[in-house]
């Protein structure tokens, strides 16, 4: 009797330090020194026990046995999403897991700079060696191009039955103004293919145009403008001066030039059209042949040139009233504001002898 009883006892001692050494195994880290994170890898297709032996031989556990247990007995084995990840072997293996699960993959940082178009967006996420250029430009837009004319060119692609907003721009143009500039943080998601990553990093700008937006709403309404056309105003400001009030003042002139049919006369729309980063245009740059110059058709351009940040679509909404039709910028980026043509040739011959800078 004696004897079973230690065998019971041992047997019970046996089970409670296997069961202490499987939960250590899976609750405290391999590592308590302060390792450096590093990045994992899990590809499309990998079971749990490929997954434990990669993590096991990168050192990041204990051992690969006590991973497979702790996600079999979770009921996990199917939801362990591929993707980067970046770990520790501080780590636990149940952090581990629920990072896999959660699919907290490393997530790409990109920024849009305000003002920046099309051209501008493609190339960046091209020298990022994430897509190229012409892969985003099929789905937002070719920038400067009007669709209606543009037969050898794929359309881009329809989110205006995802948004709203987009219900009331012209088929004809693109995406251009739409694209909100701000810091992203994007999931690297593998397992899609281009085209999806690249609508999906699209869906989310525009989601935060439309959350940025809301507020000013009402106030777009209260304008008798649409939203494109505001967007599109907004897009001259953001390349034409540089501080909130300049941009109240120039929407103010722009806005009442468009009341009596003045010509816009815009640099900003010429060097669009052109893929040129200047603001001097020649005289034969303006007679270019384009919906998008304000110098040969009256009116807005075709739609936005450019990408505007916040103060540049409210400067739009709220313009200053003001005496003056003209302005130009000088080098050191002020703003001369004049109220007649002879005014404006004096600051032209005072600010702009030998230099680069916008006149209008």
């Amino acid at each position: 009797m004696k004897k079973i009883i230690f065998i019971l006892i041992s047997f019970f001692i046996l089970i409670c330090f296997s069961l202490f050494f499987v939960w250590q195994g899976i609750y405290s880290p391999k590592d308590i020194t302060g390792s450096e994170n590093e990045i994992f890898s899990i590809e499309k297709g990998q079971g749990v026990f490929e997954i434990a032996e990669n993590l096991e031989n990168q050192e990041l556990i204990k051992n690969k046995i006590f991973f497979g247990i702790y996600v079999i007995l979770k009921g996990e084995t199917g939801k362990l999403q591929a993707g980067k990840y970046l770990l520790s072997s501080e780590m636990s293996i149940c952090q581990i897991a629920e990072k896999f699960v959660s699919g907290d993959i490393i997530k790409e940082k990109i920024i849009i700079i305000e003002g920046w178009n099309l051209r501008d967006i493609g190339f960046y996420f091209e020298n990022k060696g994430m897509f190229q250029a012409e892969e985003i430009w099929e789905l937002a837009g070719f920038p400067a191009v009007d669709y209606s004319k543009a037969i050898d060119l794929p359309k881009p692609k329809d989110f205006s039955q995802y948004y709203d907003f987009l219900k009331e721009k012209p088929k004809n143009t693109g995406l251009e103004g739409y694209l909100f500039p701000d810091t992203y943080f994007i999931s690297g998601q593998e397992a899609m293919n281009n085209e999806k990553k690249i609508e999906k990093i699209i869906q989310i700008m525009l989601d935060n145009f439309d959350k940025k937006l809301a507020p000013y709403r009402n106030e777009v309404s209260g304008t008798g403008l649409t939203l494109f056309q505001i967007v599109t105003m907004a897009s001259l400001l953001e390349k034409e001066v540089k501080t909130f009030e300049d941009k109240q003042m120039v929407s103010g002139i722009l806005w009442k030039r468009l009341n009596i049919g003045m010509p816009l006369q815009v640099d900003a729309t010429i060097s669009y059209i052109t893929g040129k980063n200047t603001t001097s245009i020649s005289k034969q740059e303006t007679q270019i042949d384009s919906p998008y110059n304000t110098y040969k058709y009256l009116g807005l351009p075709a739609g936005p040139i450019c990408n505007p940040g916040l103060d540049s679509i409210k400067a739009a909404i709220y313009p200053k009233t003001n005496a003056y039709w003209y302005y130009l910028s000088t080098q050191e980026g002020e703003t001369i504001f004049s109220k007649t043509l002879e005014e404006h040739n004096i600051a032209k011959a005072k600010y702009l002898k030998n230099s680069k800078n916008s006149e209008n």
